[in-house]
Formats: C-alpha cells, structure tokens, sequence
C-alpha cells in the first residue's frame, strides 16, 4: 500500500481504505478463481494497482467521463482506476466470465457504484465511451477494431477521446501504421521501480473512429 501513497498523495481516506482492501480480497478471491499469476500475488500493488494507475499520471478523467476496460481480467485496469475517479463511470468487459464474477465480487466488497462488469466479448458493447483502456490484451492493430467506432464524439476532458494502453518493450514493429498517429508515454517518468522502466501508457486518439 506505501508504494500507492508514494506516488498518489491526494487520495481521500476512503479512497486509501479501499487500495487498502485490495491485497485480502485479491489474495481470497485467487484461491478461488485464479486471475492473477500465483508469483504476482505478492507484487499485486506494484504489478497490478501502481501499474493501472500509470493511466492516472496521462490523464486526470473530469467527473462523469464514461471508460471501458476491454479484457480487464481481474479488474485491472478499471478497478484502480474507479476508486481514483469515483465519479466516472466504469465498464469492464471479459470474455471468461469467471473474470468478472470476481470484478463483480470485488467491487462490491470496496463499495464501488461506478462500475459495471460485463461478460462479453468488446466487439458486442454497443455503448459509446470517452476512453477505451486495456492492459495489452492483444496487439494493437486488433485492438484497434476492436473498438474503433466505441468513441463518444464530444470531448470532456483536456487529452481527446480515444484509446490509452498500457503495454510494454519496444512497440513501433507491433504498432505499424499506428505508430506514427500514437503519443507513447513512459511510466518510468513516473514510477521509479525497475517494473516499470519498459512499460508505457499509449495514446491514440479517436474521433468517431477515425
């Protein structure tokens, strides 16, 4: 939990209360269902909470900013990042449904109402949202038809609708024709722990699907 308050000083109480809860609950519900790697468990504030909340230093979401996390596994990154913006709203999506009973079963432990969790595949959202994220489901060039036209037109917020993934090494080979069209931020400009000295957040704008 240190390493949260390390880099995160203005969450409320409330807030730091329920990073806090996050290590029993993600340590119970793996017994059951496994979403996190059993040699990850231990790192789950670094690897998992810290890593989601690299979307946070890019991007401070205004109230009432609509996401969808596509692939969101355990609920990464959409669950740290609804406790830091308790007044978005969240969708986090999975096609094993066994992933989001456990999303559903931690949100509802923390008290989160920003959240939704959805078993489906991303192709079958039909909502529109301000921001897509993901923590490298696939390459990007799938992901990006994935969600192409899943983009609010009207922007809320000071970055522009659009997409924000997180993804590690070198990306200009998987990215392509994207590449050029993609703002790459480095999290190791935020993070000090040598986890994060190849991972980034990147930024792809998207209107209407264009």
């Amino acid at each position: 939990m240190e390493i949260i308050l390390k880099y995160f000083q203005n969450f409320t109480p409330q807030q730091q209360q329920q990073f806090a809860q996050l290590q029993k609950l993600y340590q119970f519900w793996n017994e059951q269902i496994n979403v996190i790697s059993r040699k990850d468990i231990e790192f789950l504030y670094e690897r998992h909470v810290l890593h989601s909340l690299g979307i946070a230093k890019v991007i401070q979401f205004k109230n009432g900013t609509e996401i969808l996390d596509v692939g969101t596994g355990g609920g990464f990154p959409g669950i740290p990042l609804a406790i830091a913006y308790p007044e978005c709203k969240f969708v986090l999506v999975d096609s094993i449904g066994k992933k989001t009973k456990v999303v559903n079963e931690v949100a509802s432990a923390l008290g989160l109402k920003n959240i939704t969790a959805i078993h489906c595949r991303a192709e079958d959202v039909k909502q529109k949202f301000d921001f897509i994220v993901s923590r490298a489901v696939t390459e990007f060039p799938v992901f990006y038809n994935w969600v192409k036209l899943k983009i609010n037109k009207e922007n809320k917020n000071n970055l522009g609708n659009g997409i924000l993934y997180l993804k590690g090494g070198d990306l200009e080979k998987e990215f392509g024709p994207y590449f050029s069209k993609s703002v790459f931020f480095n999290l190791s400009d935020f993070f000090r722990e040598d986890f994060f000295e190849t991972k980034k957040v990147v930024y792809y704008r998207l209107n209407n699907g264009n």
